[in-house]
């Protein structure tokens, strides 16, 4: 289940288009036909009984669309700025420390920020692909901000997503990715 939402988290927060399938937020997988067309039999029918069945996953992945949705940096059409401090839309790239992004055949672990200068929206993205939790520095952010957890998929349900007005305030200037996990912080 967590590498289910891993994979959610991660194409929703890409740039572009996200491509789903219907039933893709109940685990609905056609048995990995991925052309079903001319099947009317169970490999294509809509099991319904689904949506009761995994509404935890369904509950994870609405919230992570609407979020996704209500930010202006997920609407860009031009490719991100990668200088920091730019007045455009921009990415950064860290690794587990700062300024350190491990672009090596083994790298297992990777975070960035994504940023929109003009709607004041700043993100901290955490990719941990190694089996061990991994922890990461997080940004230095303006006096009276701090960093909120959105997407933890490491924890139960329903803390693995919260939206802004609940999200949990991180006191620390770290944070402790959990094995095969992805989180997403926002400044505020």
């Amino acid at each position: 289940m967590r590498q289910i939402k891993n994979f959610f988290a991660i194409l929703l927060c890409s740039q572009g288009t996200p491509m789903l399938l219907m039933g893709d937020e109940i685990r609905r997988s056609q048995k990995g036909n991925n052309n079903g067309y001319c099947q009317d039999n169970e490999l294509s029918w809509f099991d319904w009984s689904s949506i009761e069945k995994h509404q935890d996953l369904l509950r994870f992945v609405r919230g992570l669309i609407h979020f996704i949705q209500s930010l202006r940096i997920f609407r860009q059409e031009k490719l991100l700025s990668v200088t920091d401090g730019s007045h455009r839309p921009n990415i950064v790239w860290y690794g587990t420390k700062l300024e350190q992004p491990d672009w090596g055949n083994d790298s297992r672990s990777l975070a960035f920020t994504l940023r929109h200068p003009k709607s004041n929206e700043h993100l901290y993205i955490i990719l941990n692909a190694y089996w061990q939790p991994l922890t990461f520095e997080l940004p230095l952010l303006g006096s009276g901000e701090g960093w909120h957890r959105i997407v933890d998929t490491a924890l139960p349900s329903p803390q693995d997503f919260s939206d802004l007005k609940t999200a949990t305030l991180i006191a620390s200037q770290e944070y402790l990715a959990g094995g095969r996990s992805v989180v997403v912080l926002m400044a505020r």
